[in-house]
């Protein structure tokens, strides 16, 4: 009789898939600030959002092959945190402030699982998809079918902007340290790198938080947006190239984070 794999190989696999999601986050973050930092500085680069970046990989040698790596990446960090939020093996508990963190959890699990299916349908359909943006409206727009729809576009505003300013104390005060596994030489780097990544996806959250508040005012699908909103809305502003170009170095300064994430990270999951 052939026995299966034992409670400990499975929790083994479990980190690596941990690991392989928080590098595929990673790469996403990467994309999006690079391609964006790129077009600020006239180098051919895109202001688009995830979704935008991984249609850009598919146009790289080998893209339909990174694509599924990728997307096997993102499910990986989609299962890793549906057993954040259901085991809560980083502790996190039942207060108010936990609840909430255990929450954005499964809404981060199924964003990821979401972002992870469009890639493979990127593969399947050979790039015909369609953009970040319309998946934002189209959201936006189911939540408006809803009863009390409207209120309900105002609450994941609400959510998103709190979602953000938490991603922002978490950056200014590094609470991410008590999670990494990380020699002090390799801290004096990383850290202030962590920090401002973690800022300025805070910030990101924030304004697409904003962008949901203004379709409930108007009661208007289409005034919600993602990060390629953000993107745009950034640019029209007064020195609009460099703030975009800050913006852009501060996602991937958020891609730089979850990559050392995939290595330094304490993965316990628990049970």
């Amino acid at each position: 009789m052939v026995n299966g794999p034992s409670q400990s190989d499975q929790k083994q696999a479990l980190v690596y898939f941990a690991r392989l999601g928080y590098a595929a986050r990673g790469i996403v973050y990467l994309l999006v600030g690079g391609l964006a930092t790129l077009a600020v500085i006239g180098r051919g680069g895109q202001t688009e959002g995830s979704r935008g970046a991984l249609q850009w990989v598919l146009g790289v040698p080998l893209g339909d092959v990174l694509l599924g790596i990728i997307a096997a990446g993102l499910l990986g960090y989609a299962t890793w945190r549906s057993i954040q939020a259901i085991k809560d093996p980083d502790g996190h508990g039942m207060s108010a402030s936990g609840a909430v963190i255990r929450i954005s959890m499964l809404v981060s699990a199924v964003t990821h699982t979401l972002l992870a299916f469009f890639a493979v349908s990127l593969i399947v359909t050979l790039g015909g998809s369609s953009g970040e943006d319309g998946s934002s409206q189209s959201f936006a727009g189911w939540l408006m079918g809803q009863p009390f729809g409207r209120w309900l576009v105002g609450c994941a505003g609400l959510v998103l902007i709190g979602v953000g300013l938490a991603l922002v104390s978490k950056g200014w005060k590094a609470k991410f340290d008590c999670y990494f596994d990380m020699k002090t030489a390799t801290q004096t780097w990383a850290y202030p790198l962590c920090r401002f990544g973690l800022a300025m996806r805070g910030l990101v959250f924030a304004m697409v938080g904003g962008f949901y508040l203004l379709a409930a005012y108007n009661v208007d699908p289409d005034d919600a947006g993602g990060i390629a909103d953000v993107f745009n809305t950034v640019r029209d502003q007064p020195f609009g190239p460099w703030l975009l170009a800050f913006v852009a170095v501060g996602l991937f300064a958020f891609g730089m984070y979850s990559v050392l994430e995939s290595v330094y990270r304490k993965v316990k999951p628990g049970g």
